[in-house]
Protein backbone atom coordinates (compact mmCIF):
# COMPACT_ATOMS: atom_id res chain seq x y z
CA UNK A 1 0.00 0.00 0.00
CA UNK A 2 2.77 2.46 0.93
CA UNK A 3 4.31 1.42 -1.93
CA UNK A 4 1.36 3.08 -4.12
CA UNK A 5 1.22 5.86 -2.58
CA UNK A 6 4.79 6.90 -2.93
CA UNK A 7 3.87 5.90 -6.66
CA UNK A 8 1.00 8.01 -6.65
CA UNK A 9 2.89 11.21 -4.76
CA UNK A 10 6.02 10.75 -7.62
CA UNK A 11 3.30 11.09 -10.19
CA UNK A 12 1.94 13.94 -8.66
CA UNK A 13 5.38 15.66 -8.49
CA UNK A 14 6.17 15.03 -12.40
CA UNK A 15 3.11 16.01 -13.76
CA UNK A 16 4.44 19.33 -15.66
CA UNK A 17 6.62 16.01 -17.43
CA UNK A 18 3.62 13.64 -17.78
CA UNK A 19 1.54 16.21 -19.23
CA UNK A 20 4.29 17.20 -21.86
CA UNK A 21 4.90 13.32 -22.53
CA UNK A 22 1.17 12.78 -23.20
CA UNK A 23 0.84 15.77 -25.35
CA UNK A 24 4.06 14.70 -27.87
CA UNK A 25 2.38 10.85 -27.91
CA UNK A 26 -0.78 12.47 -28.90
CA UNK A 27 0.60 14.61 -31.49
CA UNK A 28 2.30 11.44 -32.80
CA UNK A 29 -0.31 9.45 -33.00
CA UNK A 30 -1.70 10.53 -36.59
CA UNK A 31 2.43 9.86 -37.94
CA UNK A 32 1.97 6.39 -37.20
CA UNK A 33 0.86 3.97 -39.86
CA UNK A 34 0.53 0.61 -40.95
CA UNK A 35 -0.41 -1.28 -43.77
CA UNK A 36 -1.85 -4.99 -44.19
CA UNK A 37 -2.59 -7.07 -47.90
CA UNK A 38 -5.27 -9.65 -48.34
CA UNK A 39 -5.68 -12.08 -51.28
CA UNK A 40 -2.07 -12.29 -52.06
CA UNK A 41 -2.32 -8.35 -52.60
CA UNK A 42 -5.09 -7.99 -54.14
CA UNK A 43 -6.02 -5.43 -51.37
CA UNK A 44 -4.39 -3.19 -49.68
CA UNK A 45 -4.73 -0.88 -47.03
CA UNK A 46 -3.27 1.82 -45.32
CA UNK A 47 -4.87 3.36 -41.37
CA UNK A 48 -3.05 5.68 -39.66
CA UNK A 49 -3.30 6.20 -35.22
CA UNK A 50 -5.96 7.50 -35.34
CA UNK A 51 -8.07 4.72 -36.85
CA UNK A 52 -8.16 6.55 -40.10
CA UNK A 53 -8.39 4.88 -43.06
CA UNK A 54 -5.77 6.56 -45.65
CA UNK A 55 -5.72 4.44 -48.51
CA UNK A 56 -6.96 1.15 -49.77
CA UNK A 57 -5.27 -0.29 -53.19
CA UNK A 58 -6.97 -3.34 -55.47
CA UNK A 59 -5.10 -4.52 -58.05
CA UNK A 60 -5.94 -4.45 -61.66
CA UNK A 61 -6.28 -8.82 -61.50
CA UNK A 62 -8.29 -8.35 -58.76
CA UNK A 63 -10.69 -5.60 -60.64
CA UNK A 64 -10.66 -8.74 -63.45
CA UNK A 65 -12.11 -11.10 -61.37
CA UNK A 66 -15.38 -9.31 -61.02
CA UNK A 67 -16.32 -10.80 -57.96
CA UNK A 68 -18.19 -8.44 -55.94
CA UNK A 69 -18.42 -10.22 -52.86
CA UNK A 70 -15.03 -11.50 -52.83
CA UNK A 71 -13.61 -7.72 -53.47
CA UNK A 72 -15.34 -6.57 -50.24
CA UNK A 73 -14.48 -9.50 -48.08
CA UNK A 74 -10.82 -8.74 -49.37
CA UNK A 75 -11.27 -5.19 -48.76
CA UNK A 76 -12.62 -5.74 -45.11
CA UNK A 77 -9.78 -8.09 -44.55
CA UNK A 78 -7.05 -5.67 -45.43
CA UNK A 79 -8.43 -2.74 -43.35
CA UNK A 80 -8.60 -5.11 -40.35
CA UNK A 81 -5.67 -6.27 -40.39
CA UNK A 82 -3.85 -2.58 -41.53
CA UNK A 83 -5.85 -1.72 -37.76
CA UNK A 84 -4.54 -4.60 -35.75
CA UNK A 85 -0.92 -3.50 -36.80
CA UNK A 86 -1.57 0.08 -35.96
CA UNK A 87 -3.36 -1.04 -32.80
CA UNK A 88 -0.04 -2.90 -31.77
CA UNK A 89 2.04 0.05 -32.66
CA UNK A 90 0.09 2.63 -30.50
CA UNK A 91 0.34 -0.21 -27.28
CA UNK A 92 4.20 -0.24 -27.90
CA UNK A 93 4.64 3.54 -28.40
CA UNK A 94 1.97 4.23 -24.85
CA UNK A 95 4.32 1.74 -23.01
CA UNK A 96 7.37 3.72 -23.78
CA UNK A 97 5.83 6.81 -23.11
CA UNK A 98 4.71 5.16 -19.59
CA UNK A 99 7.87 3.98 -18.95
CA UNK A 100 9.42 7.81 -19.65
CA UNK A 101 6.93 9.25 -17.55
CA UNK A 102 7.58 7.06 -14.72
CA UNK A 103 4.38 4.66 -14.58
CA UNK A 104 4.47 1.22 -13.35
CA UNK A 105 3.89 -1.42 -16.14
CA UNK A 106 0.44 -2.07 -16.86
CA UNK A 107 -0.95 0.87 -15.37
CA UNK A 108 -2.20 1.83 -18.78
CA UNK A 109 -3.80 -1.66 -19.57
CA UNK A 110 -2.59 -4.34 -21.99
CA UNK A 111 -3.50 -2.14 -24.88
CA UNK A 112 -1.68 0.77 -24.44
CA UNK A 113 -4.84 3.56 -23.35
CA UNK A 114 -8.05 2.03 -22.41
CA UNK A 115 -9.94 1.33 -25.27
CA UNK A 116 -6.88 0.20 -27.19
CA UNK A 117 -7.00 -2.81 -26.87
Amino acid sequence: MFKELGSMMKLLKNQGKIQEEVQKFQASVGQITAEASSGAGYVTAKVNGRMELLSVRISDDALKLNDREMLEDLVTAAVNQALTKVRAQLAEESSKMAANIGLPPGMLGSGGFPGMG
